[in-house]
């Protein structure tokens, strides 16, 4: 029979294993339905075990919340993983950033995530990791960088220059579409002549 404390473990390594960022013993404690102090004893718990294994990954409490890491020495490898052309795929978060700041340039991040409506602090750092935007000056006010694309990026893209990009507006042309035809079909019910006060509403016949 499977020891109920593992079975905890196991489903503590697997929360932590799909999110990408650490994790407060309040999230851990909603997530797993035990108390915070359950939590806490669990992921240490959790983080001997991964150190006694020799895993490849770790369990770090960092910035108020636990979180898996890969091991310091398996960097060059990660590294060279993540970097490598073929398998760096990129995300739709990573993709919906980056058309952003294509469009945008220069922006900063608060402007990038108002737009997506979620925090892009993170697919920005990695953006820059991969060389595809940068940092071009700083916004008025202390610490807001802008960003802008890099030369990399155009050339991941086959272009000669930002002026190649593609025009939104035929995007945005089709987006309304959709929006017209359906306020089309609203104004043309508005203009349905009313049933006269004799008439009544046509019914469904009895079976």
């Amino acid at each position: 029979m499977t020891n109920p404390v593992t079975m905890d473990t196991r489903a503590l390594e697997a929360v932590l294993f799909v999110s990408d960022e650490p994790l407060t013993p309040a999230v851990l404690s909603q997530a797993l339905e035990m108390d915070r102090a359950a939590v806490e004893a669990l992921c240490e718990q959790l983080q001997r075990e991964l150190d006694a294994r020799g895993a490849g990954v770790v369990l770090r409490n960092v910035a108020g919340g636990w979180r898996l890491f890969t091991v310091p020495e398996s960097q060059p490898v990660v590294e060279r993983f993540v970097l490598s052309s073929r398998q760096a795929r990129m995300t739709k978060a990573a993709l919906e950033t980056l058309a952003i700041v294509a469009y945008k340039q220069p922006v900063t991040r608060h402007q990038v995530s108002a737009v997506r409506g979620v925090n892009s602090d993170g697919v920005l750092r990695a953006l820059v990791d991969r060389g595809l935007i940068e940092e071009a000056g700083r916004d008025e006010g202390p610490g807001r960088p802008l960003y802008a694309t890099t030369p990399a990026f155009l050339e991941r893209l086959g272009l000669p220059s930002l002026a190649a990009l593609p025009s939104l507006a035929p995007l945005l042309d089709a987006a309304t579409v959709p929006e017209d035809a359906a306020d089309r079909a609203v104004d043309a019910e508005d203009e349905e002549p009313d049933a006269g006060p004799d008439e009544e509403p046509a019914s469904e016949p009895e079976p």
